[in-house]
């Protein structure tokens, strides 16, 4: 009798740990689905952040801001005579 009950509770130990086994498994892949959709989003973002660095250099070049004070803003270099240099 002693056997036969030690032998069923084996059995409903092995049951649960399979069972353990099964979740557990399933739990990593669930896991490693959200990862990958995370590099992806990473790698995306790297793109768009080059892009705006990029943009952002196109933006502020000197021939640009030159133009858009002259252009824009009415702005025009000062005249020799009119520029003070300023010590401490």
């Amino acid at each position: 009798m002693t056997a036969r009950l030690s032998v069923l509770v084996l059995a409903a130990a092995v049951f649960v740990s399979a069972l353990g086994v099964v979740f557990s498994t399933h739990e990593a892949r669930k896991h490693f689905v959200a990862l990958q959709d995370l590099v992806e989003v990473r790698d995306q973002l790297n793109v768009k952040w080059g892009q705006l660095q990029l943009e952002q250099s196109t933006w502020a070049t000197d021939g640009r801001i030159e133009r858009v004070a002259r252009e824009e803003l009415g702005m025009q270099m000062p005249q020799i005579g009119a520029v003070v240099i300023v010590e401490p």
